[in-house]
């Protein structure tokens, strides 16, 4: 049986390749995983599909409907009802009473079968969550992923062979606690679809090695999505260039906003700043804009003022039974033609 089980094919259907496809493509539209297309297309490469060629579309756990008390298994080499039976503690009589119509002396690498007594856990343990078991884990590499322990894992998985783990086999993952306080100089950061350690130091302006070294015990290379790890703050420019003043960024700036504001150009924003990206500013990040800074104290015989919607100049002089040559007096290197809501200037005192 074994020199014929390792050359039949997969069982499923055939699908002739067009122009344009993709494994994922092809994956997506069958609702496959890539990993199960390969697994049943094991000669084919990935990078060089071919219009006219013929893949072998798998059955998917997903797609077979086992009766109560059983659940789908993918047919791997090797795989008999005899050794099935042994390895989920079960017989072959309920195996082959879960799969009728199926040759136990026929089974075909990728054929879904049922076993009996493979049913999910109905609940993980508190501070667990649902897993399913994907091509290539292992217990160590979720840990890893997960930043928990092999040890953790198997407690919460009692009855779960780690070196049988099945594709689609759903275990319990232990949770990984965010982190109770980031060190001193962090912040916690959520990680979204994308992110890796090099793409978040671009964006924070910090390194690789920087985050690292604040995320002891994380795989830089298995983050996940929802997982809290701590970014090192940006610190602010111990002392901008002459004519500059440091500025906070708050939420819905832009480099446009800015210049538009503080009276001057995105250009001369960015030649401030060398290394900042304009396009990843964050919140809280300081930066250096050109120009004169908002006053601290307004000059003898002036208040401060900050501007509301609508306000002009002229509108101001009026309310407060002055000039506008006089507020420009008070106000060297603001423009008034780019007064923003929340800008503080001084208006001399009537």
């Amino acid at each position: 049986m074994d020199d014929e089980f390792i050359h039949q094919q997969p069982e499923g259907n055939l699908y002739t390749v067009q122009s344009g496809d993709t494994v994922f493509s092809i994956a997506r539209a069958f609702n496959v995983s890539v990993d199960e297309l390969m697994a049943a297309n094991p000669s084919i490469n990935p990078d060089l599909l071919e219009a006219g060629q013929v893949v072998h579309i798998p059955v998917t756990a997903s797609q077979v409907t086992c009766p109560p008390g059983a659940r789908p298994y993918v047919v791997q080499a090797g795989d008999t009802y005899f050794s099935l039976a042994r390895r989920f503690g079960t017989t072959v009589e309920a195996i082959m009473a879960a799969n009728p119509g199926v040759d136990p002396d026929r089974l075909r690498i990728g054929q879904v079968i049922c076993i009996p007594g493979m049913a999910p856990p109905d609940r993980c343990p508190p501070g667990s969550t649902p897993y399913v078991i994907r091509a290539g884990d292992t217990f160590f590499s979720l840990a890893r992923r997960f930043g928990t322990t092999v040890e953790a894992i198997m407690a919460a998985n009692p009855g779960v062979d780690p070196d049988r783990l099945q594709i689609g086999q759903v275990i319990c993952i232990p949770r990984v606690a965010p982190p109770d306080r980031c060190p001193a100089g962090t912040f916690p950061y959520v990680i979204q679809a994308g992110d890796t350690f090099f793409s978040l130091a671009r964006r924070f302006g910090t390194t690789v090695e920087a985050i690292m070294a604040a995320n002891p015990g994380v795989d830089p290379n298995r983050l996940q999505i929802g997982q809290v790890i701590c970014i090192p703050r940006v610190a602010p420019p111990d002392r901008c260039p002459a004519g500059t003043f440091p500025y906070v960024i708050q939420a819905g700036d832009t480099y446009f906003s800015l210049a538009r504001r503080f009276g001057t150009t995105v250009e001369a924003i960015m030649a401030a700043n060398p290394g900042v990206d304009p396009n990843r500013l964050q919140i809280g990040q300081v930066i250096c804009i050109p120009g004169m800074r908002p006053p601290d104290r307004c000059p003898m015989g002036t208040m401060p003022y900050t501007v509301q919607a609508g306000d002009t100049y002229f509108r101001l002089a009026q309310r407060f039974g002055t000039t506008v040559e006089a507020i420009a007096a008070a106000n060297p290197g603001v423009n008034p033609n780019n007064l923003q809501i929340g800008q503080v200037i001084c208006i001399p005192r009537s």
